[in-house]
């Protein structure tokens, strides 16, 4: 029998240090205009601490006319061990951002349910993540 080594992502937690709202005017219980939804996420190395990353991702929910609503989140990882380069790219680049996308629309749906009729309570539809994330040099959000 053969026994396969197991890698460790260690998941840290999501911090979430940008929230900007803007609303022009209160939504309409009746509106029949279709929220925009715009998620990018991108990846930071720290040069100090060579086992840790950080997924960026921004969120941005819009209503022409209504609102535009944008988050930026850090969530912080940690690999445990010697990692191959095929697996590490393979939990950068769709591991992580699954693992905090929940955190982060769960965040939205709470602050938005506390926002009476000015957004609605906003729930982001499931996301599914694929390719190559970019690598950022700073943790600035654009």
């Amino acid at each position: 029998m053969e026994v396969t080594p197991q890698f460790q992502l260690n998941f840290h937690g999501v911090d979430i240090p940008v929230i900007n709202l803007q609303a022009d005017r209160v939504l309409p219980s009746n509106h029949d205009q279709s929220i925009v939804i715009e998620i990018s996420s991108k990846v930071f190395y720290p040069n100090d601490e060579p086992n840790f990353f950080k997924i960026i991702q921004e969120i941005t929910l819009s209503l022409e006319n209504y609102f535009n609503l944008s988050v930026v989140a850090f969530g912080t990882f940690e690999f445990v061990g010697t990692i191959d380069e095929h697996i590490r790219k393979s939990f950068v680049n769709l591991n992580a951002p699954a693992i905090m996308f929940p955190y982060v629309r769960s965040f939205i749906t709470t602050l938005t349910s506390n926002l009476g009729n000015t957004t609605g309570t906003l729930t982001i539809p499931p996301q599914f993540f694929k390719g190559e994330i970019q690598v950022v040099d700073t943790l600035e959000p654009k």
